[in-house]
């Protein structure tokens, strides 16, 4: 039976086929979709981990307990998880253990455009590529295979459209391989410095092994067509090399990229004229075909920056051609510029705004919905490195200008996903290095931006049953605010909500605001909230625009007048607050 599947569903597909029993993942776009639908197969365990450190040390204990287990992340989240998958490709597995890292070429989501193919040469792993999504489920189940034959950690690389296109599957059934006896081997499994020695020799004489597997492995094939032309690709790279040159070129088309098959490259540049290499981001195979003393050309011609695509590789190799044959029309219309904006009826924007209206402050952000608190017209946010760096970032931001005796007050601000992601240890920092920062933790009952996953904080798992809930207000007093410096409000009531952050603001001390207010696109939210929004009163507007600073995309501008979008309203009322003339009312009733 065949399927159309994206291919983070084709990977999925492809876990379940191999005996795959253990998976876990934090969410993070484009991979996010992989153990969402891992939740569907009720043979494999699997969870949302807290960060991606946590997830890559659950399916390394089940691999080495004997299971066939799966650790999905997007690229930034193996930088998280970058120690234990270090360790482990010394320690090696018993049962497989795959490591699926979703690269982003073009920064769709993404904070940098990190190529993480060199993390296979770098943590000395084996990596596969697949191209499409028949590819996926295939390289999946061959990922297992390997990783088992080789004793150790298979990378299964992927990125944004691999990920997210979709193509025809063939469906096999499940290979029901259980869970392998679990024997005790701390020379294996325990990395203290005398074990770690004598398994970095064996990891060695396995890469030497794994060359000569990739010479002859079924997943670097060469297409021959003519022979003027040779080009070597892997991934979607490879997809789109095949809609420019068709079979007017020959192709060496990589599936396992490390180690690189050297043999098998250097057979192929004898055969062919030229040597091309189409690849995106970094030159990865580029550098490792000079180093063989071939010649080829790769970014001297394709970008190094952003995504690729068929016609921008056209491009580089026709550009004559490309300007002739082009039945693209130039748009003479400029289109303005549409940056993303918090929802109507977000539950931060009243955050925001409150800390807006502040003078010499900083605001050290994170990741999620909350790092638009950067965009217009609010635009408090200073900073975003990476996950939970609000905090720790927000430490160094406070003792610095304390050194400086620069009279600034800093404020930090995470979500409640982040905050257990990786925000919990530079809370503790505050507390031990006795910072006076203020933080915010925004809690809006759901892991937002990569689509309402759950979290420790929702009171579900992955499979929807119940949970306990970790509760942020105990925890912060557990590790040490005190409690006089803790508040807790609705980000709703802008009069509370100022108040807090005046406080914040005023403090000498570390201080934490926790807003609760559940995210407004959440189902349940908005039936409830369906049919309930505000209005404007005409007559009574004095056209101040005071409520366009709220930065509502519900409310727009006609001539003078502001008016409200009641499908896009949900009637949080913060412009209402907002408005000093009762201008503005609320209309209809929540449903319980």
């Amino acid at each position: 039976m065949k399927q159309l599947l994206t291919g983070n569903e084709a990977i999925t597909r492809g876990a379940y086929e191999a005996g795959c029993t253990v998976a876990a993942a934090y969410p993070g776009t484009p991979s996010t979709e992989i153990l969402e639908n891992m939740a569907g197969y009720k043979e494999i365990y699997a969870e949302w981990s807290p960060n991606e450190k946590v997830a890559l040390e659950v399916a390394s204990g089940a691999a080495i307990a004997g299971a066939r287990a799966l650790a999905a992340m997007k690229h930034v989240g193996l930088n998280v998880a970058a120690d234990p998958l270090f360790t482990m490709a010394y320690e090696g597995v018993n049962g497989g253990l795959v490591i699926i890292t979703a690269d982003d070429p073009g920064t769709h989501s993404s904070q940098n455009e990190q190529d993480n193919r060199y993390y296979a040469p770098h943590a000395k792993v084996l990596m596969l590529e697949p191209a499409d999504s028949q590819e996926c489920k295939d390289y999946t189940k061959v990922a297992f295979a390997l990783s088992e034959q080789f004793d150790t950690p298979v990378l299964l690389r992927v990125s944004t459209r691999v990920c997210h296109s979709k193509s025809l599957v063939e469906l096999e059934e499940r290979e029901e391989v259980g869970v392998k006896e679990y024997c005790k081997n701390v020379k294996k499994y325990a990395m203290t410095p005398a074990h770690a020695k004598v398994r970095h020799v064996l990891v060695e004489e396995k890469l030497a092994r794994l060359r000569e597997y990739s010479n002859n492995s079924p997943l670097n094939k060469i297409e021959w067509g003519k022979k003027k032309i040779g080009i070597i690709t892997s991934g979607i790279s490879y997809q789109y090399a095949r809609e420019v040159f068709g079979g007017k070129v020959s192709y060496l088309k990589l599936g396992l990229t490390y180690p690189l098959p050297e043999r098998l490259i250097k057979e192929f540049a004898q055969a062919v004229g030229q040597v091309m290499i189409i690849e995106e981001n970094d030159p990865y195979l580029e550098t490792y075909v000079k180093s063989l003393g071939i010649e080829c050309q790769g970014k001297e011609l394709i970008p190094i920056c952003g995504e690729l695509n068929p016609g921008i590789i056209r491009q580089a190799f026709f550009p004559e051609e490309q300007k002739q044959n082009s039945c693209v029309a130039e748009a003479t219309l400029k289109i303005p510029s549409r940056p993303p904006v918090l929802c109507a009826g977000c539950p931060h924007r009243g955050l925001f705004y409150a800390l807006s209206k502040l003078k010499d402050v900083v605001v050290s952000g994170d990741i999620g919905c909350y790092t638009l608190g950067l965009v217009p017209p609010l635009g408090v946010t200073d900073t975003v490195i990476c996950m939970g760096a609000s905090i720790s970032a927000g430490i160094g931001f406070e003792k610095a200008f304390q050194q400086g005796e620069v009279k600034k007050k800093v404020f930090s601000c995470i979500g409640d996903s982040t905050f257990f992601h990786s925000g919990i240890t530079g809370l503790i920092d505050a507390v031990y290095n006795k910072s006076k920062l203020s933080i915010i933790i925004l809690d809006n009952r759901i892991t937002a931006m990569t689509g309402h996953q759950e979290n420790p904080g929702t009171g579900k798992t992955l499979q929807g049953e119940d949970a306990p809930v970790i509760d942020i207000e105990q925890l912060v007093r557990a590790v040490g605010v005190k409690e006089e410096n803790i508040r807790v409000i609705d980000p709703y009531n802008l009069a509370e909500t100022e108040g807090a952050v005046r406080d914040a603001s005023l403090a000498e001390e570390l201080f934490v605001i926790i807003t609760k207010r559940p995210c407004a696109l959440i189902k349940e939210v908005r039936r409830a909230r369906s049919g309930f929004y505000c209005s404007i009163d005409a007559e009574k507007c004095k056209k101040c625009k005071a409520c366009l600073r709220v930065g509502c995309p519900a409310l727009a501008l006609k001539g003078e007048q502001v008016f409200i979008d009641p499908e896009m309203c949900n009637g949080c009322g913060l412009c209402q607050q907002v408005c000093k003339f009762e201008a503005i009312t609320k209309v209809g009733e929540e449903n319980d």
